[in-house]
């Protein structure tokens, strides 16, 4: 019940900060592009920032978190095998 509370929440402050940039809900595609981009992006502020408190370099962060991957997806080009291939190195 309270991941919904915290749902609404998070739906009327994003609803707020809509009307103050007087943007119409649902958003033009790029505006609503930019901003899932940016809550894919803040989602990996609270890990990637525990690493880098930690010591680790940026690089180490994101790759400690797989933050990365989380927000770019599997990239063209790379397969999934690949992918893990690449992390044991």
């Amino acid at each position: 019940m309270k991941l919904y509370v915290f749902s609404l929440a998070a739906g009327l402050l994003v609803g707020v900060v809509y009307s103050l940039l007087q943007v119409r809900s649902p958003a033009p595609p790029l505006i609503a592009l930019v901003g899932l981009l940016g809550i894919l992006l803040g989602e990996q502020v609270i890990p990637v920032g525990k690493q880098l408190l930690q010591g680790s370099s940026f690089h180490s962060a994101c790759n400690g978190t797989q933050a990365t991957s989380h927000v770019l997806g599997q990239l063209p080009g790379r397969t999934a095998s690949a992918e893990k291939t690449s992390h044991k190195a």
